[in-house]
């Protein structure tokens, strides 16, 4: 199975999955927790949905708790890692959240959202304009954060200008905000029934193990 069909795959699981039946509270316990404890070392802020939050896995089994086991054993834990990803998220929804987030310095952005966008069918304008915002933002409350943006990509069944549009997306606002692009954060992953819960959408421990690895490959060199 390709990639591209993978993804297709999630233009109904993802939704399911991700759809909340009822509101639920800006940030989960533990987000709450790392945003407002104190802690002097510099941040990096993983912000996303599912992919990034780690569906149906442990907390510590999660990328960005991988990345900071990395941080912890190569740059003796000089950095803190805050997984800010909420299954379900939108960019409107990260946006609404951002306020919140920054109430504490961040150093480093890793900027994983769109993908539940274009699965419901959103215009690119807004996804853009939302992303940009957030970035825009980010910038504005702390003028030295650099940002890591994690491109997505969606199947041709889309229509070939949607997709087009949607990858170019992350490219142009890589440029814009001179930002570290990963240009395609499932890469590896997507579409091997080894490395993805049995939704066929997830990746499984093993499957953000090799996330980790790639979006390290992008970020170790800001550190």
């Amino acid at each position: 199975m390709s990639r591209y069909c993978y993804i297709l795959g999630m233009s109904v699981l993802l939704l399911a999955a991700g759809c909340r039946s009822e509101p639920e509270p800006a940030e989960s316990p533990a987000v709450r927790a790392e945003v407002e404890r104190i802690d002097e070392r510099p941040v990096i802020l993983f912000l996303g949905d599912s992919l990034t939050a780690g569906y149906h896995l442990d907390p510590e089994e999660a990328f960005p708790a991988l990345i900071q086991n990395r941080i912890d054993v190569e740059h003796d834990g000089r950095w803190r890692t805050v997984n800010a990803g909420v299954s379900g998220d939108t960019t409107a929804d990260g946006l609404n959240r951002l306020n919140w987030l920054l109430r504490q310095p961040v150093d480093i952005m890793m900027l994983a959202l769109g993908a539940n966008d274009a699965l419901r069918g959103q215009p690119i304008d807004n996804i853009q304009r939302n992303l940009d915002e957030i970035l825009r933002r980010t910038q504005e409350r702390y003028p030295d954060v650099q940002f890591v943006i994690a491109g997505m990509q969606m199947p041709h069944n889309y229509g070939v200008q949607y997709t087009a549009a949607f990858r170019a997306v992350f490219v142009d606002l890589a440029e814009a905000y001179d930002a570290v692009l990963i240009p395609f954060l499932l890469e590896g992953v997507a579409g091997d029934p080894s490395l993805n819960l049995r939704d066929g959408i997830h990746p499984t421990e093993a499957g953000h193990e090799i996330i980790a690895e790639t979006v390290w490959a992008y970020l170790a060199p800001l550190l």
